[in-house]
């Protein structure tokens, strides 16, 4: 069951994704679901997916039931919106930064 603030999914760099998968497949035995031709993603313990156009350090997304209400907790808390809400397929999400300046994002499902 998903949990609020908990760390749900992880965003890495895929590069050209054909090898990328290819890569992960054969050393790992990782399987993927495509999601258009610039993401795939993979559930290998911990639910993640690579995107072809992202960025290129690995992005940690928390899970939240109330996606409103846990930004207000991030800006209250000294956090920097830095991509407001927006829609994907699967969900909504949000990226912040922590006073470190460590990118992170929170999704919700609908």
């Amino acid at each position: 069951m998903r949990e609020d603030g908990k760390v749900d999914y992880v965003e890495m760099f895929g590069g050209a994704l054909p090898e990328t998968k290819a890569f992960y497949a054969k050393a790992f035995g990782w399987a993927f679901t495509d999601y258009g031709p610039g993401y795939a993603a993979f559930d290998e313990g911990l639910d993640g997916g690579f995107d072809a156009e992202g960025a290129k350090a690995p992005l940690v997304i928390l899970y939240a039931h109330d996606l409103e209400a846990m930004l207000a907790k991030v800006e209250a808390a000294g956090g920097a919106v830095v991509k407001p809400i927006f829609s994907f397929p699967g969900g909504r999400r949000f990226h912040f930064r922590d006073p470190a300046g460590t990118e992170l994002a929170v999704w919700s499902e609908g």
